[in-house]
Parts: C-alpha cells; sequence; structure tokens
C-alpha cells in the first residue's frame, strides 16, 4: 500500500503512478504508453526529484525501466513549455543517475545512459489533441532553418476520460483516474471542491482497482484534488490576465501607431484627437513623446514611457 508523502505535496496523478506499493500500477502505464507487456514491477526504479521546481510541486513521476528513463508529467493545465521544462528535469535526472552509479563523468570512457522517454498526460478542459511537442517550435521563426545541437520532443496524451481509449483501455489505474478527474469537474459545476471530491470517491465503482486506496487515505486524497484544482484555477486566472494584458497592450500600440501617422501629416494633437475620438490629454502624452522620436518615431520607445500612465 502506498503512503503519503509528508515532506513533499503529491499530486494523486503521482501518489497512484509514482509510488512503490503501486508498481504494478506503473508497470501498467509504462505498457500502455510504449506497446510493451513487461511483468515484473520490481525492475522499477523509481527516480523522481524531490526538489520543488514548479508551481509549488516536483516533477510528478520517473522512473527506469530496462534502460529506459521514463519521465511523466501530468498537466491539468496546457503547456507548450513542457520540452524545455522535461529537459531540465532530464538534465537533474542524468546528474543524479551519474552520482547515484558513481560513474566518472570526466573519464575516457563513455558513459551509458538510460534512453529518455519524456511524457505529459493532460486532463484540462481545453480541447488538446495528444501529439508530439517539440523544444524546437520554440526557436525564432527566422532560426527554424538552422539545425539545432539539442532537440528534445515530449508525447502529450490527452487522458480525459473518453479521450485516448486505446491507451486507457490498457492501462486501467489510468482510465479509473480520468474517470474520478472527470466525476469532480462534472460535480464541481453545482459543488464546493471539497463537496465535489467527496461525492466523486462515494460514486466510484466498488470494482475500480484504486478505490481501496482513495477510500484508505480518503482526508489526503481530497486534500491533494482540492490543491491541484486550485492551482489550476490559479493558472487559468494568470492565462487570462494575460490575454487581457496582451489585449490592452495592443491596443494602445495601434493608437500610438494612428498618432504618428497623423503626425506625419502634420495634424496637431487637437485634430489627432478629434479624429480618432480620444481624449485630448491621452493624445497629447503619446504627441509629446511621439515628437522627441520625429520623424521616424521609435514605436517601442513611444510605448515604453507612456504604458504605465496609459494602462
Amino acid at each position: 500500500m502506498a503512503t503519503i508523502n509528508d515532506k513533499h505535496k503529491d499530486r494523486l496523478f503521482s501518489f497512484l503512478f509514482g509510488q512503490k506499493g503501486n508498481k504494478e500500477w506503473t508497470l501498467s502505464l509504462y505498457n500502455a504508453v510504449n506497446h510493451t507487456n513487461h511483468t515484473n514491477p520490481d525492475d522499477i526504479e523509481f527516480t523522481t526529484i524531490e526538489d520543488v521546481l514548479y508551481m509549488g510541486m516536483k516533477n510528478d513521476t520517473s522512473f527506469i525501466l530496462c534502460q529506459v528513463m521514463n519521465v511523466y508529467e501530468q498537466q491539468s493545465t496546457y503547456n507548450p513549455n513542457m520540452p524545455v521544462r522535461q529537459l531540465m528535469y532530464t538534465a537533474k535526472l542524468y546528474d543524479k543517475y551519474i552520482k547515484l552509479k558513481g560513474l566518472n563523468l570526466y573519464g575516457k570512457k563513455l558513459l551509458t545512459l538510460p534512453v529518455p522517454r519524456l511524457v505529459t498526460f493532460y486532463n484540462g478542459t481545453e480541447e488538446e489533441d495528444s501529439r508530439i511537442l517539440k523544444l524546437s517550435d520554440a526557436f525564432p521563426e527566422e532560426a527554424r532553418d538552422m539545425e539545432s545541437d539539442i532537440e528534445v520532443k515530449v508525447r502529450m496524451f490527452n487522458i480525459n476520460y473518453g479521450k485516448n481509449k486505446s491507451l486507457l483501455d490498457v492501462c486501467r489505474p489510468l482510465k479509473e483516474y480520468a474517470w474520478l478527474i472527470g466525476q469532480i469537474r462534472k460535480n464541481r459545476k453545482h459543488m464546493e471542491i471539497g463537496d465535489a471530491v467527496d461525492k466523486a470517491i462515494g460514486d466510484m465503482p466498488e470494482d475500480f482497482v484504486i478505490r481501496p486506496l482513495l477510500i484508505g487515505h480518503k482526508a489526503e486524497v481530497k486534500d491533494m484534488c482540492i490543491t491541484e484544482y486550485n492551482e489550476a484555477e490559479t493558472m487559468q486566472m494568470i492565462r487570462e490576465e494575460g490575454r487581457e494584458e496582451g489585449r490592452e497592450e495592443g491596443s494602445i500600440i495601434r493608437l500610438i501607431k494612428m498618432v504618428c501617422k497623423k503626425l506625419r501629416k502634420g495634424q496637431d494633437a487637437a485634430a489627432i484627437a478629434d479624429a480618432l475620438e480620444e481624449d485630448i490629454s491621452v493624445i497629447r502624452k503619446i504627441v509629446t513623446e511621439a515628437e522627441k522620436y520625429a520623424p521616424d518615431y521609435d514605436i517601442g520607445k513611444i510605448y515604453h514611457v507612456i504604458e504605465s500612465e496609459l494602462m
């Protein structure tokens, strides 16, 4: 039976699939992802990073099996930056592996290292398809044709209940986990989060293999679910605020461009304010700064000076 990690806040995913007492479930997940049929759970060597790395959470689950270093992350909000994040996790894991095995990184003999396999299990509310995320997707457009010395690929699976049926059907604990998250989300529409979790666990079918573990640690599991739900809401709020700020920034830049265009035509602040139907005080602020950079008008510099006054 798995136990709660008192030192670090576990996520429910890592509690189910990253504990020594649940190696059978971890092996089932590995087999489902890799289309293999390994049968000995004791071959699994957990290597999960215990350092706090992101949003108060640690690396969810990592383990070595058959010379493969598996780095698994569960995300309830879509994050296109998983390749760089998992690159950082993997570098730490290799450092840990080299020290643990007493390998000589500076010797003449080539080290034998496990093969990295990076996976993200996504169960957020946004419609995101399963796909391969690449580090090179983050490179500037103008540099895409250059050959990079580093590429990182992360396989992202949408594990919402009803999605990726072939994957969930092969790994029963993952399917039951997906069902639970789906029920909590459904209950949350008309309940507080704590009540939503209680009802989802209570409604779980008797034959679910994860049910005894969740019932036995109900208080801790409830706390995990509430924490993760609140963090997902926080991330969504940050995203919405970021989009709103982007819209505000874009509208101000457009206004500055229109003002500069009319300045080139010789119009004064009053005429510009009248033509654009904008507050004269706002237009005067833009004109004052714009005139410092005439006749080229550096839009970025103008915006940088006046952004705090207009936003």
